[in-house]
């Protein structure tokens, strides 16, 4: 399709079942209205009204508008000259004329690649419309003056939403590709995309889940958390895994990982070539891994003293046992390098520091003051309607949670997928990433609950005594263990500036090292992909901005990087060790049963 008369508006074939189809259309809309309030009519009746306390940040934002009027005006003679500088444009395409665009997409977004977005003079302008009327959105709510910077942030959020749900991409009218597929299926693709709806909305007991891959695709054990091990130690939050080795020597010290609650582990073990606990297992460690239980309603007590004492330093006592060595060297993975931070503390102020080798923090927060968009969800409104709900359940939900996240790359992780089930009519692809991203999991209202008050809004885990676990003060100065602490470059849960702070809080021995990539690849980067680069500096100045500016890059993946750095730490080679030769006995091969529990 381009500017000549190959378009949908220029030739409109009408097939004989194309009038079924949409009265097959009509009549599955009805149907998905009605399973929709059917599921949702109680909770329609109790929910609030505002959820995400928006009304109140976006009437001060109108009312500071409308106090300087003439700044208002300048803006929408802006938007105005825009337009005529677009609609100029449009008229001498359409009369032949060769033009640049007023304005084009930000370099990465993926939504308009379809040659028809440039090609077509419709389909350019409606493009350029809608990204100047963005940018224009952008531009008011940044500019506005006098508002409260956390406000001021959330406002710029869910104006990011509103635009990104009303991008003409979204709209079968006002997309190309899903134009064509309508003319050329004779409008199957929407009578199928509308199956792929009420499939989502059934799955989801009336709340959308909108699949992002093939979920029959992958099943746990079989074709994804393959590596070899045996479940060792079990209690009621965790399972501990042993990997079986693969060399006939290794490292003296062993290897605990200590991973995410709000995930599942197996992020660390998706398949043989990009699996961080086969390239550690390959390396020489005997690694451990901690499998936490997806939580039901009878654990909505659970506190976080709980996950140090019966999930980390439970851990720790099971590797002792395992392998009768006194020293762990312990990773800590995103919200697990937090709990680590604490226990951590914990062992210091018990004398029993001397139990970590070393510890290594995985795009992990301590300090909470800069934690990024995160932070948008925590002011006192939300948080009082999240702990109404958690009392309700015994819970955060996990959908909730992930919906979350996938807020934060909206266009990546909602909208493609949208268009790509519901208005093309296709089946998602299977991807092992995505199948954990959708792997949701629960957690207990009194550890969520304590997590999101005491770290995120009042940022106490960094102030000495701050905070109380296991009954002990908790002041992250007295970590004097080696420490090693990694960040993604473009992470957008764990800003890499909010992870550098650690360095200036412990003692000791401290290496920083910034990987390229986001919160999941900046972590899974095998070195036989060569992919990304990493950053590395042996100062550790104030921030993490002035670290950068004398940071060296190298090529490749970060991982051999900490094992040159983690290896001198773990004593010498000894043959290899097998689940089971401990004191610890096999209970089950691994990954285990808590991993496999999955709600809908």
């Amino acid at each position: 399709m381009s500017d000549h008369q190959d378009s949908p508006a220029a030739a409109f074939p009408y097939p004989k079942d194309f009038t079924e189809n949409w009265l097959k259309i009509a009549t599955r809309s009805q149907q998905l209205i009605g399973d929709f309030l059917q599921h949702n009519e109680s909770f329609m009746k109790e929910a609030h009204l505002d959820p995400l306390n928006l009304s109140r940040a976006f009437l001060d934002m109108t009312n500071r508008l409308m106090a300087n009027p003439q700044k208002f005006v300048e803006s929408q003679v802006s938007l105005w000259q825009d337009y005529m500088k677009l609609w100029q444009s449009a008229s001498l395409r359409a009369l032949g004329h060769e033009t640049a665009p007023v304005i084009e997409p930000d370099k990465g977004d993926k939504r308009f690649r379809d040659k028809e977005w440039t090609e077509n003079q419709v389909f350019d302008f409606i493009k350029q419309s809608y990204l100047l009327s963005s940018r224009w959105l952008r531009n008011t709510v940044a500019q506005t003056e006098g508002l409260d910077e956390h406000e001021a942030k959330k406002l710029d959020f869910y104006t990011r939403q509103f635009i990104d749900a009303l991008s003409p991409t979204n709209f079968a009218l006002t997309n190309p590709e899903v134009l064509n597929k309508t003319i050329e299926t004779g409008g199957e693709n929407l009578v199928k995309g509308l199956e792929n709806l009420l499939a989502d909305l059934e799955r989801g007991k009336g709340r959308l889940a909108i699949r992002q891959t093939d979920l029959d695709a992958f099943k746990i054990g079989e074709n994804i958390a393959t590596t070899p091990g045996k479940v060792v130690f079990r209690n009621e939050l965790i399972e501990l895994i042993q990997y079986a080795p693969t060399t006939k020597t290794v490292y003296e010290t062993p290897l605990l990982i200590i991973p995410p609650w709000i995930n599942k582990y197996y992020i660390l073990d998706l398949k043989p070539e990009n699996s961080l606990i086969k390239w550690l297992v390959d390396q020489g460690y005997t690694t451990f891994v901690i499998s936490w239980r997806n939580v039901d309603e009878t654990m909505a007590e659970t506190t976080l003293d709980d996950y140090m004492l019966k999930g980390a330093v439970a851990a720790m006592d099971a590797v002792k046992k395992a392998t009768g060595e006194e020293q762990v060297s312990v990773i800590g993975y995103c919200i697990g390098g937090t709990l680590l931070a604490a226990t951590l503390a914990y062992l210091a102020a018990k004398d029993k520091a001397g139990r970590i080798a070393a510890a290594t923090f995985l795009v992990a927060q301590v300090d909470f003051s800069e934690a990024g968009e995160l932070k948008l969800f925590i002011d006192e409104e939300q948080l009082a309607a999240m702990e109404k709900m958690m009392a309700e359940k015994g819970y955060h939900d996990g959908h909730a949670m992930a919906t979350t996240f996938n807020m934060l790359r909206s266009n990546d992780l909602i909208w493609s997928f949208v268009v790509n089930n519901y208005l093309m009519g296709k089946d998602p692809f299977p991807f092992d990433l995505l199948y954990w991203n959708s792997d949701s999991t629960r957690v207990p209202r009194a550890a969520h609950e304590f997590y999101l008050r005491e770290m995120y809004q009042k940022n106490n885990l960094v102030k000495p005594g701050g905070i109380t676990l296991g009954g002990v003060p908790i002041d992250l100065h007295q970590v004097s263990v080696p420490t090693y602490i990694q960040a993604a470059e473009t992470d957008h849960i764990c800003p890499y500036p909010s992870v550098y702070k650690a360095t200036q809080l412990y003692g000791g021995e401290r290496r920083f090292v910034l990987a390229g990539s986001g919160h999941i690849a900046g972590v899974v980067n095998p070195p036989a992909a060569k992919k990304y680069h990493y950053y590395t500096n042996d100062a550790l100045p104030a921030t993490a901005e002035e670290w950068l500016i004398e940071a060296t890059q190298h090529k490749g993946s970060w991982w051999p990087d900490w094992h040159h750095w983690n290896a001198p730490r773990c004593g010498q080679k000894v043959p290899a060790r097998t689940p089971g030769d401990g004191k610890l006995k096999p209970l089950e091969d691994a990954p285990g049963s808590y991993v496999k529990v999955r709600y809908s």
